[in-house]
């Protein structure tokens, strides 16, 4: 079996430390890369793949397709530390649209449910975060979720229509602030744990709040210490590589 690597042993490239031409990515190497909207994590993977002469390439931390942001991929040897990243809080910037919600909880499907929402203000989300989202919570994940039940893709039951009973599971809210509330759509910034769904918090949320909500936005800005600022772009990426792919 091999030896998981600690993580101050892996080289990690971003814009503030590019990669020599020379670099064997086939040994071991972490890379930030900021996912483009509409990409899948998977999409990133063998974009980056197809660039670094490797077939050993892995992410920590799915990113849904609408999302944008932070992945952090895995080269070589370094795939088998992908367990330490994921075990890292993690830091999201939500945009949460109250008055409807989705049946995938976010934007990528289309709007099935409404309810009133004039009546919700930045003081009353305040103290909902802090009342009900915040530290060890019960969470439970959407439908649209790539989670396997009986072997089979929750997401791919939910597209043929069937619904099942889902468990809640223990997350944990470290941190949550509010940036901005107007005109019915709240700015937010969360940390939380590995397998926190950022639109069960917006789905809920509008629950909690006698009203409905889902998740219009979502760009991941941190896991740890590692910054999406310092990611570099898939376009970058190809262009330090010297590579049309």
């Amino acid at each position: 079996m091999a030896k998981v690597l600690p993580l101050d042993q892996i080289e990690v490239f971003s814009k503030s430390n590019l990669p020599k031409p020379e670099f064997d990515f086939g040994t071991a190497a972490i890379i930030l890369v900021n996912k483009p909207q509409q990409w899948t994590s998977f999409d990133v993977v063998r974009y980056v793949r197809n660039r670094l002469g490797t077939k050993k390439v892995g992410h920590a931390g799915t990113l849904d397709p609408m999302a944008e942001g932070l992945l952090i991929l895995c080269s070589g040897k370094a795939t088998k530390s992908i367990s330490q990243l994921q075990e890292m809080p993690k830091t999201y910037i939500g945009e949460i649209t109250f008055g409807g919600s989705t049946p995938s909880y976010d934007a990528d499907s289309d709007v099935d449910e409404t309810a009133p929402s004039d009546h919700i203000t930045i003081e009353l989300i305040s103290q909902k975060l802090k009342e009900e989202f915040s530290g060890d919570i019960e969470q439970i994940p959407p439908m649209f979720s790539a989670i396997k039940k009986d072997g089979e893709r929750l997401y791919k039951l939910a597209r043929r229509g069937e619904t099942i009973e889902l468990e809640p599971r223990p997350v944990t809210i470290y941190d949550s602030q509010v940036i901005s509330f107007e005109e019915g759509k709240l700015l937010l910034s969360i940390t939380c744990s590995k397998g926190t769904y950022i639109r069960s918090i917006a789905h809920d949320l509008g629950l909690a709040l006698d009203s409905r909500a889902y998740l219009s936005k979502l760009i991941r800005t941190s896991i740890g210490e590692f910054s999406s600022a310092n990611a570099l772009s898939p376009n970058e990426i190809d262009e330090l590589l010297n590579t049309n792919g």
